[in-house]
């Protein structure tokens, strides 16, 4: 299972209607963290649950749901995440 394919799993838990996620760690290559094996994401997710929340607390919700891969595979996550409304 790719790094992508459990973050995707992981972030079923916040019922997302929408989610794309795109590894952009070839263009960070020799950067001081892909030295340490950890990737560089984007994704963007919607998901009704970030209704009435602030982007901070919408942030901590993605992060909660991926969890150790914040530590392990993931060294930098750009997130967008809106609301269906928001979309």
């Amino acid at each position: 299972m790719t790094t992508i394919d459990t973050m995707r799993e992981r972030l079923q838990t916040l019922q997302p209607l929408q989610l794309e996620i795109h590894d952009d760690s070839a263009q960070h290559a020799g950067h001081e963290g892909a030295k340490g094996g950890g990737g560089h994401y984007w994704l963007t997710i919607v998901a009704a649950l970030f209704a009435g929340k602030s982007r901070l607390q919408r942030h901590r919700l993605v992060y909660d749901a991926l969890g150790e891969l914040m530590q392990q595979k993931i060294h930098a996550l750009s997130i967008q995440a809106y609301t269906p409304e928001e979309v």
